[in-house]
């Protein structure tokens, strides 16, 4: 018993490890790719066009993945998604044809938001919880969480890789870039080898058995499926309008913050998203969880919004570190929420759905940011996708305030029934 229980937890490691090393290769494409491609010639229109293209392959993925990726195998589907990113990455470093790379960002699924959400990410979720044991099933998607951002951080920290071999090669800019791309390819091949080392128990073993999972649903859950999806798609458009290429293409264009200034930047920013997972956790035991999603959100949107009339750099960069505090407080409830309000059998079903809505709707974002970026204002994707986001926190708690998780519900008919004992469950 004891030796299964070790080799659960094993594939539980095998899988951080992988994760962190795609996560960190993420990030260091999200802050260096904009400037890399404006660089070689690219428009804003262009830059987000490329960027829109490597999430709507993103998406597609996450499809294909929800609907075969168990029949086909969880371990050769996550070789064969990280073999498909190194491509991407590889076609950065060799191609500078606008349509050539809008082909490879499809098929590579290259992800310039700097953050690690794709097809990969969303099978891990699904294979963590049968790596242990029930009553460490929540600790191990937290620590998945930390180990994302975690990833996230060091590769932001990474961006100053380019800045590194210009000055140790005497390279030109572009051919640093490259460079650092080449680095990011290798990466990914690397993270082949934790998958490689999963043991068969990651697989499901009758997929056979899950045919139609959707005809199990039934029409409320539907109906509530259906409209945190259309809400999560919102926020998820104004999240493509905030991605880090863009942002760090903002920094770098209004206040001249170099690449090495940029990565200590965006470094900070995801140190923050990783320590605010275990905050998320510990206010929505206090306040609920959906009031965690709103009242953390809306104030990271507002620090944003006052981002692009910051008279210099420190306060601009202040109120962005602010922001990446608090905005990614919802992620570890909104996925607790969207599993608490349907039930266990739905929840493949519900996780599906809200994941491939935000996915589609991330990749609308960055084309429509370009545009709007070279056309209308620089700073004007950084009001349009805040504004987007406080629109969604407010119609979100307006439509879902009094639709509580089963928990939250006997919480408070025991506080009514028993309020001397109130906080009796902490």
């Amino acid at each position: 018993m004891v030796r299964y229980a070790a080799r659960l937890e094993r594939d539980a490691r095998l899988i951080y490890v992988a994760a962190f090393v795609r996560s960190a290769a993420v990030s260091v494409v999200g802050v260096t790719l904009a400037i890399y491609l404006a660089e070689i010639g690219f428009s804003t229109t262009r830059i987000g066009l490329l960027i829109g293209a490597g999430l709507a392959g993103s998406s597609l993925a996450t499809v294909l993945v929800s609907l075969r990726g168990d029949r086909w195998g969880r371990r050769r589907v996550l070789i064969g998604l990280t073999l498909l990113s190194a491509t991407g990455y590889v076609a950065l470093a060799v191609c500078t044809q606008a349509a050539v790379l809008v082909a490879f960002a499809v098929v590579g699924m290259l992800n310039g938001m700097g953050r690690d959400r794709g097809a990969a990410s969303a099978l891990d979720q699904a294979i963590l919880p049968e790596t242990v044991s029930a009553d460490r099933r929540t600790w191990s998607l937290a620590w998945y969480n930390l180990v994302l951002d975690g990833g996230h951080a060091l590769g932001a920290l990474a961006g100053v890789l380019p800045t590194v071999v210009m000055r140790l090669t005497a390279m030109a800019p572009d051919a640093a870039h490259r460079a650092t791309f080449w680095m990011c390819a290798v990466a990914m091949l690397v993270s082949v080898a934790p998958y490689l080392a999963l043991t068969p128990r990651v697989e499901v073993p009758t997929p056979l058995d899950r045919v139609a999972p959707v005809s199990r649903v039934d029409a409320r859950s539907k109906r509530v499926v259906t409209r945190l999806a259309l809400l999560f798609g919102l926020d998820s458009i104004g999240g493509g309008f905030l991605n880090s290429a863009l942002i760090a293409y903002w920094f770098f264009r209004r206040y001249g913050l170099s690449e090495t200034d940029l990565a200590v930047l965006f470094f900070a920013a995801r140190a923050l998203n990783a320590v605010s997972h275990v905050a998320a956790a510990w206010m929505a035991r206090r306040i609920g969880l959906l009031n965690t999603m709103v009242w953390t959100h809306l104030p990271s949107s507002v620090f944003l919004l006052a981002a692009p009339v910051s008279p210099s750099a420190p306060i601009a960069a202040a109120l962005f570190l602010a922001r990446e505090a608090l905005v990614e407080m919802d992620v570890p409830t909104r996925q607790s929420y969207v599993m608490a309000v349907v039930r266990p059998t739905e929840r493949t079903f519900a996780s599906g759905v809200t994941n491939v809505t935000r996915n589609v709707a991330w990749a609308v974002g960055p084309s429509l940011a370009g545009v709007v970026m070279q056309h209308v204002a620089l700073a004007g994707p950084l009001v349009i996708g805040g504004l987007l986001k406080i629109g969604y926190d407010l119609i979100l708690y307006r439509s879902f305030r009094h639709v509580r998780p089963p928990e939250e519900s006997i919480a408070s008919s025991l506080a009514t029934s028993r309020p001397g004992r109130a906080h009796e469950a902490d």
